[in-house]
């Protein structure tokens, strides 16, 4: 549990804010996290680091000298948002490019691969390394869907090396591929981590047991296995990651030893001395091990360990200094250049002013705000229910991602901006305070709605169902899932199909809600029986069947709760028209 915290929603915020107190020497704060207090000279590479909160030392730890220029941080286990990520861009760009590093998590891919077409349309280069070390997260053949755990630190090292020196984008670039390639990762975890502010931890581990390949974001392990000897734990994670190693891998090996959070310094040094005799025994020389924590999970009973397989362009760069708040290597000069200062924060970009609404979008918009009004309500009804959902094969954080996405929508929605330009305002607020694929998915679908419903005073009837369609084609585009895949799309897709056969049957519009949002109810509790193809909860598939999807069982409550809105405004309308009649 989290012991010392105000309100849980403040965690984060709070937590920052300390940290660059404590650190005002080394860091600063810029919207969406922070970035060298002393900047690198100009011309530099900047490597920008990121994703959730709730793993310090990653990612605004790391910050500083020979590591990163800058890091994003989201919420609890949540991806930041695309303008988090191009506002600390910016702020960290010294004119070499920019070069984002992070875990292959789909929320992290959506955003951050949106900041990078944003800076490039700006003439920045920007670039993306995805880190993939966990080994139980898919197998040799499929690296590329492997997770990012403690191994992010390897990349994060190597690449910030490369652009301390003086690199070029290729070149740090190439390197943090050829650093992620070589490294391997697989962990244990003994016992669960919990939010901020939550009574019960997001997993459990059987008493007498432990878990074999945890995830970071709370996700549980692949197997439970009896609790065993530090010794023999170590056979079993070194044999393991002795069977899945790059080619040519060598026999020099930088080791880390990684604790989750409640595993402690003693503890860990218990297992490194077991996991080096086992490598001394196999011929393999060990090169500046790492011991501690780098790469945390709230307060998570566990530790990983890491191999990372040293050949000789990429031992100098491990062994390089670096200076930053929680990691410090060598003598670095931090200073910066007399004076050069970091640019400030990111100007707002100038906008036209939007014309003027019609009435009929005006109208349209005060129906849509009914709408997100009880999309919100329903949501903070289910949030506790969808988070259960989601920690069954995942981080436990959709109720917490759909509740703070649908808060920040509502606030931004105003309806004399009319339909559409409300419905981009509350997408853009959705998909920049929720983060996380959710957040993303959902900021596009509402401004996908409403472009699409927002034609002059068209029927309602025919605009209707292109914007269902219209939903699902935003999400199927960036998300990449099918009808199957155990996501959110399991459930629009029925909604958008049933939806458009019922009006074309000759229903009316409220009747073709409520029979598009019961089909949407159906098959969300039809994912239960489904194993997940994408997302965190794929290497945990098993454990998934037999409950439903999280995005799923959300989307139909919105696609209930949006029905009920028209059923209850016809018949106010009707009521109306009988007392007129009167």
């Amino acid at each position: 549990m989290t012991r010392i915290a105000n309100d849980a929603q403040d965690f984060v915020p709070q937590a920052l804010a300390g940290f660059v107190s404590a650190h005002a020497d080394l860091v600063r704060a810029v919207d969406g996290g922070v970035v060298r207090a002393a900047p690198a000279p100009r011309g530099s590479v900047a490597l920008v680091v990121g994703g959730g909160s709730g793993h310090y030392p990653a990612f605004a730890g790391v910050v500083g000298a020979g590591l990163a220029a800058g890091a994003v941080c989201g919420n609890i286990f949540t991806s930041p948002s695309a303008g988090q990520a191009y506002r600390v861009a910016k702020a960290a760009n010294r004119g070499g490019g920019v070069l984002f590093s992070f875990g292959n998590y789909a929320g992290d891919v959506l955003h951050f691969g949106e900041a990078e077409e944003r800076l490039r349309e700006e003439g920045i280069d920007a670039r993306t390394v995805l880190c993939t070390d966990d080994i139980a997260s898919a197998p040799q053949d499929e690296i590329d869907k492997r997770r990012g755990i403690a191994g992010d630190f390897v990349v994060f090292k190597v690449a910030g090396a490369a652009a301390e020196r003086g690199d070029s984008i290729d070149e740090v670039e190439r390197l943090a591929r050829h650093a992620n390639h070589r490294t391997r990762t697989l962990g244990v975890a003994f016992g669960g981590c919990t939010f901020p502010g939550a009574a019960e931890p997001l997993f459990t581990v059987p008493d007498g047991m432990m878990s074999i390949g945890l995830g970071i974001h709370g996700e549980p392990g692949i197997r439970d296995v009896p609790r065993t000897t530090s010794a023999e734990l170590a056979e079993t994670l070194v044999e393991a990651l002795l069977a899945d190693v790059p080619e040519d891998r060598g026999d020099r090996v930088a080791v880390i030893v990684n604790g989750l959070g409640t595993v402690k310094y003693e503890e860990l040094f218990v297992l490194y001395g077991d996991v080096a005799a086992r490598l001394e025994a196999a011929g393999i020389a060990i090169v500046q091990p790492e011991v501690g924590e780098l790469v945390t999970s709230l307060d998570m009973a566990g530790a990983s360990l890491t191999f990372f397989w040293l050949d000789d362009e990429l031992e100098p760069l491990w062994a390089a200094p670096a200076y930053t708040p929680a990691y410090r290597k060598g003598s670095v000069q931090v200073a910066a250049a007399a004076g050069d200062t970091q640019d400030e924060e990111v100007e707002a970009a100038e906008t036209a002013a939007a014309p003027e609404a019609s009435d009929w979008s005006k109208s349209a918009a005060v129906f849509a705000l009914a709408c997100l009004d009880a999309a919100r309500a329903t949501i903070h009804e289910h949030e506790v229910e969808l988070g259960r959902i989601d920690a069954i094969a995942g981080d436990g954080d959709h109720g917490v991602g759909m509740r703070t996405g649908v808060d920040a929508a509502r606030e931004a929605a105003d309806p004399a901006a009319g339909l559409s330009a409300m419905l981009a305002a509350a997408g853009d607020a959705w998909s920049e305070k929720a983060g996380g694929t959710s957040g993303a998915l959902w900021g596009a679908m509402l401004r996908s709605i409403g472009r699409t419903l927002d034609s002059g005073g068209a029927d309602p009837r025919t605009t209707a169902p292109g914007a269902a369609r219209a939903a699902l084609d935003a999400v199927t585009s960036r998300g990449g899932a099918s009808v199957g895949d155990k996501t959110m799309v399991d459930a629009l897709e029925p909604f958008a199909r049933v939806l458009a056969e019922r009006l074309d049957a000759g229903d009316d519009l409220v009747a073709a809600l409520g029979s598009a949002a019961r089909a949407s109810t159906d098959a969300a509790a039809a994912t239960s029986a489904l194993r997940p193809a994408l997302g965190r909860a794929r290497p945990l598939a098993e454990k998934s069947i037999g409950h439903p999807d999280a995005g799923a069982t959300s989307l139909a409550l919105i696609a209930t709760a949006i029905a009920e809105v028209a059923r209850e405004s016809a018949a106010s309308h009707e009521q109306i028209s009988r007392k007129e009649e009167r």
